[in-house]
């Protein structure tokens, strides 16, 4: 599909796709929605004014960050918004991301400790969802008891849809388990090479995506998961993590038990067939649940041998992970020396399909006492996390 590049034709007809393949294996889908794909609406805001007086007295705009899906904005005191305060010692960007999806309109006022990392928070409203909720942040030692925030902003709708399928369990409904892939990829170039102008995405991550859609009829199969189990195929990994960030608010993530992302296992890893590796390995007890499950076979997981590419926040597990959530992915891509990695020449012919196949039944081996509620990993320290 021409690479599969978010907000194209082309990524559509690969949802389109991916659609048939859940409804062939069988599953049902999200709420009962009638329809595998989940559509979303991001806005890309464009600031045009902002002014921000507190007590009387006018602050400098750099120390506000205004998250808000609203084209004009007033707001005082009356206009009734919650208030909260984050001080020295927080991690300043969980709990800015815990106030953001909390959907509430908000005044978070920010001590000023936290200036250096305080732009930062901008990186929020480069995902933001179409939603009614406001959050300012503003950076102030003191609440004031008085306030006067004005903006006025161009907001651009970018249509996305993620590919969502459901197994209901048996007996704990209400506890999921995710396996999921990315399936954007990077498009069109206009500099060919040797003729070839297409980001084929083979590994990255068609791999990851046929994983779910194989770990999907294999579980329809067998019949016999007591926890709920969600097929997720995300849109826009490439361009921000936005697919992933969407799907992680229809969640209570309380609920979601484990996540397998599985991201690029189209070829051996560094240890040779039979293996691959698990990121953020050391946060959850996750890798030896599955390494208990997998005893007596030839296959292998590895913790990251990568942390210098902190690949634990680099791919869809990050969102949920950052929510407490044994989110972890599962790859087999030699990051220092991956020859097609976000190259032309990542072709299907270039994969190992035979070991391939035996990552994927690794996965749905070591993944049985977790799906059948046997299992359940710790989560994730979210205090430890950035």
């Amino acid at each position: 599909m021409r690479g599969r590049r978010t907000f194209t034709p082309d990524i559509e007809k690969a949802a389109d796709f991916i659609a048939a393949e859940f409804k062939t294996a069988g599953l049902g889908t999200l709420h009962n929605k009638g329809t595998y794909r989940q559509e979303f609406v991001m806005l890309r805001p464009k600031l045009n004014r902002l002014s921000c007086v507190l007590d009387g007295e006018a602050a400098d705009p750099k120390s506000v960050q205004l998250i808000s899906g609203q084209s004009q904005l007033k707001i005082n005191k009356a206009s009734g918004y919650e208030t909260a305060f984050i001080r020295a010692g927080a991690n300043l960007q969980t709990e800015a991301r815990k106030y953001v999806r909390a959907n509430k309109n908000m005044l978070v006022w920010v001590e000023k400790s936290f200036t250096g990392s305080f732009g930062n928070l901008a990186r929020l409203r480069s995902s933001m969802f179409q939603t009614g909720s406001t959050v300012v942040f503003v950076l102030t030692d003191t609440a004031p008891v008085s306030w006067e925030i004005e903006a006025e902003q161009e907001l651009n709708e970018m249509k996305m849809a993620n590919v969502v399928g459901i197994l209901p369990g048996r007996s704990l409904k209400d506890e999921y388990v995710v396996f999921s892939a990315h399936y954007d990829h990077l498009g069109v170039t206009s500099k060919a090479v040797d003729g070839d102008s297409v980001y084929n995405g083979a590994n990255d991550d068609a791999a990851g995506t046929t994983a779910v859609i194989m770990l999907a009829n294999y579980f329809k199969k067998l019949g016999n998961n007591e926890r709920t189990l969600v097929f997720a195929a995300f849109t826009a990994e490439e361009v921000g993590g936005f697919g992933s960030q969407y799907f992680s608010r229809q969640f209570d993530p309380l609920q979601v038990k484990a996540m397998f992302n599985i991201e690029m296992i189209g070829t051996e890893s560094k240890w040779g067939k039979n293996s691959a590796y698990i990121t953020g390995y050391e946060k959850t007890d996750m890798g030896a649940i599955l390494a208990k499950n997998l005893a007596g076979t030839a296959f292998t997981f590895y913790p990251d041998p990568y942390p210098a590419q902190q690949l634990f926040y680099r791919s869809d597990n990050a969102t949920l992970a950052r929510l407490g959530v044994p989110a972890h992915t599962i790859s087999t891509s030699k990051m220092d020396v991956e020859p097609h990695y976000h190259k032309l020449s990542d072709h299907v012919e270039t994969l190992d399909l035979v070991n391939m196949t035996e990552v994927i039944k690794a996965i749905a081996l070591s993944a049985r006492t977790i799906v059948s509620g046997k299992d359940t990993p710790s989560r994730v320290k979210v205090e430890e996390l950035r």
